[in-house]
């Protein structure tokens, strides 16, 4: 029964603010991005990335970690809630890359 509940606690996860800075330099990271989730959390070091198949958003990798892989600092677990927020940070940049 807990188990049920604590899913339904997560579909209520939303992106309530954006902000995007573009990145005018070289390289694959178009923009740096900064969410809030629910007005309560803050999400910081969000990258905007144009990746072979197109843009996507990145998260913080651990700069401490020794492994041969990247190693994210923090990361959506469920697909619904990667995709909400690629969705409305990709929305913010396209507009925020149009407006400049």
């Amino acid at each position: 029964m807990a188990k049920k509940k604590e899913q339904k606690l997560f579909e209520v996860l939303k992106v309530t603010s954006v902000q995007i800075y573009l990145h005018k330099g070289p390289g694959k990271t178009k923009a740096m991005a900064r969410v809030t989730i629910n007005d309560q959390l803050q999400l910081t070091g969000l990258r905007v990335v144009d990746g072979v198949n197109g843009f996507f958003v990145s998260y913080p990798l651990d700069p401490n970690y020794k492994g041969e892989e990247y190693h994210s600092i923090y990361y959506p677990i469920n697909k619904e809630l990667r995709e909400h927020i690629e969705q409305v940070v990709l929305e913010k940049y396209q507009d925020v890359r149009e407006d400049s």
